[in-house]
């Protein structure tokens, strides 16, 4: 399982998205922007994009956990 480069948490493959996404704070990357964090590579995908996956992605664990 692969591990969070923001946070330490435990990420998770999101199959509707092709996405790993992490359970802790939300980052969602795809498998190669994953590795350009893990090598300290900055992806492609611009803050303003990974900042709107990460909302999306806690307002839809949030809501799925009530």
């Amino acid at each position: 399982m692969p591990i969070c480069p923001e946070c330490g948490g435990e990420m998770k493959f999101d199959r509707s998205r092709y996405m790993y996404v992490c359970t802790s704070c939300g980052l969602a990357v795809t498998r190669s922007e994953l590795d350009d964090l893990k090598k300290g590579r900055s992806p492609d995908l611009g803050e303003d994009e990974r900042e709107r996956w990460r909302r999306e992605y806690l307002k839809w664990w949030l809501s799925s956990k009530r």
